[in-house]
């Protein structure tokens, strides 16, 4: 016995947008990873990989203290400056995190090392995102 497919008479609030053409949504998935990355991979990178990065937790000194991603350097993002970033060559990619999803001074921190010129992705979800993969933490 076949069953026909069940169409609505309405779409969904999924569907109602529809989904851009295949080569459009290609070129923004291809565009957003330029721009981001994510706890898994900077954990496998770290740990598996060459680490071609440096990661940074942006938030202040007492939190990274109190549990930070393993190997992160602290640079809150109100001291990010050239005379910080001195000792890094020009074309050092930095990875850049702080809270989570509730907290945009990782955003903050990618802008302002973006318009340093300096190479930056943001790891999204944060130290929360770190947690939630079961990743371990780091204290000093």
């Amino acid at each position: 016995m076949t069953t026909a497919a069940y169409i609505p008479a309405f779409p969904s609030v999924v569907a109602k947008a529809p989904a851009a053409p295949s080569q459009a949504a290609a070129a923004h998935f291809e565009a957003k990873l330029a721009f981001e990355t994510d706890c898994a991979d900077v954990w496998y990178a770290t740990n598996h990989e060459t680490k071609d990065f440096v990661l940074v937790d942006v938030r202040t000194p007492a939190l990274y203290a109190a549990g930070h991603v393993p190997g992160a350097v602290n640079i809150p993002t109100r001291q990010l400056s050239e005379a910080r970033l001195a000792d890094y060559p020009a074309d050092t990619l930095f990875v850049v995190y702080c809270a989570g999803p509730h907290c945009n001074g990782s955003t903050k921190a990618a802008l302002k090392l973006a318009r340093m010129g300096r190479p930056v992705k943001e790891m999204i979800g944060g130290l929360t995102g770190w947690i939630d993969e079961g990743l371990g933490l780091a204290r000093t």
